[in-house]
């Protein structure tokens, strides 16, 4: 499974929710990113030097720590990826590693979001923590850049069938279970067509 939302919608909120109710572990890029960093692996060294230059990771260095993320035992009955793929080129970078384990993403969860809705809670947010460096300016920014990264890949996996946008600005409680529902509801037709892999069977009777 596969989570996308905008800055402030709650994403990393509700993929912990959705991974406790199906019992799938939530891999988040950032975690990922950090765990790297922090045990100064050789991919951490590596991505360390472009962060601290203010840079952005390179595909090859991202992919890389998904692979090996992607490669542990936790992940045998189901993942939450949470931050990636953010490009086309780490869409077909995440189809070969799945492929290579006979798998591929069974549901493409998108939170919808008002931009307007998003930019005063994230300066809300900013204010409370006292961060000066978001302000309005580089948090639409944020958004405009969240948004040329996914339009690419939203359209990839709506091309797919395996594509749900569920509205992300509810309360909290509302927001996961429509997010639960557009899993059961993707689940179901994937049973009924027969083509169910082997992971969503595991957790198809939890949702």
């Amino acid at each position: 499974m596969l989570i996308i939302g905008p800055p402030g919608s709650g994403k990393g909120t509700q993929a912990e929710r959705i991974s406790e109710r199906l019992g799938v572990v939530a891999i988040s890029t950032g975690d990922i990113f950090r765990a790297n960093v922090e045990g100064e692996t050789p991919l951490g060294i590596e991505a360390k030097k472009y962060m601290d230059n203010g840079d952005f990771v390179p595909n090859s260095v991202t992919n890389k720590m998904v692979r090996d993320r992607l490669s542990e035992a936790d992940v045998e009955s189901g993942f939450l990826l949470d931050g990636y793929p953010r490009t086309t080129a780490q869409v077909d970078y995440l189809d070969e590693i799945l492929a290579k384990g006979e798998e591929k993403l069974d549901v493409v969860l998108q939170l919808t979001a008002d931009d307007e809705e998003l930019v005063n809670r994230l300066l809300g947010r900013a204010k409370e923590t006292g961060r000066s460096d978001d302000n309005e300016a580089v948090i639409r920014h944020r958004l405009d850049l969240y948004h040329e990264q996914t339009e690419a890949v939203v359209a990839n996996y709506a091309q797919r069938g395996i594509f749900i946008q569920v509205d992300g600005m509810g309360a909290i409680d509302d927001v996961t279970e429509g997010l639960m529902l557009a899993v059961a509801s993707r689940q179901h037709s994937m049973l009924e067509s027969g083509h169910t892999s082997r992971r969503a069977r595991s957790f198809t009777s939890e949702v």
